[in-house]
């Protein structure tokens, strides 16, 4: 039973994302949840993921596709594939200058869960498949 809760609890969560829905993602995270995003620093706390979901909200619309979800029989650990569709819509310190481009990402999450909420989040993409098709070079 504790796989399928932790299913249902992912498949909760990327559909929020995918409605934008940051408020609902926030619910589903624990109180202490740490968030590893490639290329940045590990944020813990819900109030720094919450801080996270602005700041990308503000520079990107994202959407996520061919989602697949592994969740070990445990329920403790899952990890996800999938493709992220997004436009860059505010300039992103350090990167290239946003005009409205648009990408198709591959990207994975994995994800520890921990009574009934997510308590850690690590996403991996190739960052430089990304400045690619957003047609720059990151600033220095």
């Amino acid at each position: 039973m504790a796989n399928k809760q932790s299913q249902l609890l992912i498949d909760t969560y990327f559909a929020a994302f995918n409605a934008g829905d940051t408020h609902k993602m926030e619910e589903l995270v624990a109180e202490d949840v740490i968030h590893d995003v490639n290329q940045g620093e590990r944020r813990t706390g819900k109030d720094k993921f919450w801080s996270f979901n602005v700041h990308m909200a503000k520079c990107y619309k994202e959407r996520l596709t061919d989602i697949e979800l592994f969740v070990n029989d445990a329920g403790t650990r899952a990890a996800a594939e999938f493709i992220v569709h997004g436009t860059y819509i505010a300039t992103d310190e350090g990167l290239p200058e946003a005009n409205g481009q648009t990408y198709n990402l591959p990207a994975g999450s994995f994800f520890e869960i921990k009574d009934g909420k997510i308590a850690r989040i690590t996403t991996y993409y190739n960052l430089q498949d990304w400045i690619d098709q957003v047609g720059g070079a990151a600033e220095n």
